[in-house]
């Protein structure tokens, strides 16, 4: 990347607290956060299973989602089974469908760079089943939305079925 020439004396000016990389970090901090938004592409809703598919406590669980929702990234949704009280399900909001590119390119990172052969999850146009990928572009292009996108398991090294990512 190149900065335009007034930007180019970097001593000369600073964005401190307002660097929106910062910001994002600060907002997606730990691990158990940026999963928690990983489940939610993978359509978990409710609090046990994000537990059960993060494999963390349940405070650290509910720290991530009261975080998100503080955010405006998820938010709860009521909801009853019969003869149960009513619980509270989670739910992506627009900001944080506007989370896919990121999440997709930290997949496509890790495929790339961190799987020894085939990785476990592909993700497709739901449609037509081309591969989703994220990359930069000037060109005009139309963004998917997650329901657009099918996961599919990838063979693993035996012929077992993986899905895990």
């Amino acid at each position: 990347m190149e900065w335009e020439e007034r930007l180019r004396d970097r001593d000369a000016w600073a964005i401190g607290d307002r660097c929106s990389v910062a910001r994002t970090l600060d907002l997606l901090s730990t691990k158990t956060v940026f999963l928690a938004v990983r489940e939610c592409f993978y359509g978990t809703t409710r609090f046990e299973d994000f537990v059960t598919r993060i494999g963390t406590s349940a405070p650290a669980v509910s720290r991530a989602l009261r975080q998100l929702e503080s955010a405006g990234i998820v938010v709860r949704v009521p909801y009853r089974e019969p003869g149960k009280r009513v619980r509270d399900e989670y739910r992506l909001t627009e900001a944080g469908e506007d989370l896919l590119p990121v999440f997709l390119s930290l997949v496509q990172w890790g495929d790339k760079h961190l799987q020894d052969g085939r990785p476990p999850l592909s993700f497709v146009e739901a449609g037509t089943g081309r591969p989703a990928r994220v990359s930069v572009t000037a060109d005009p292009v139309r963004e998917k939305e997650s329901g657009e996108i099918e996961i599919r398991a990838n063979r693993g090294p035996r012929g077992q079925r993986s899905g895990s990512a």
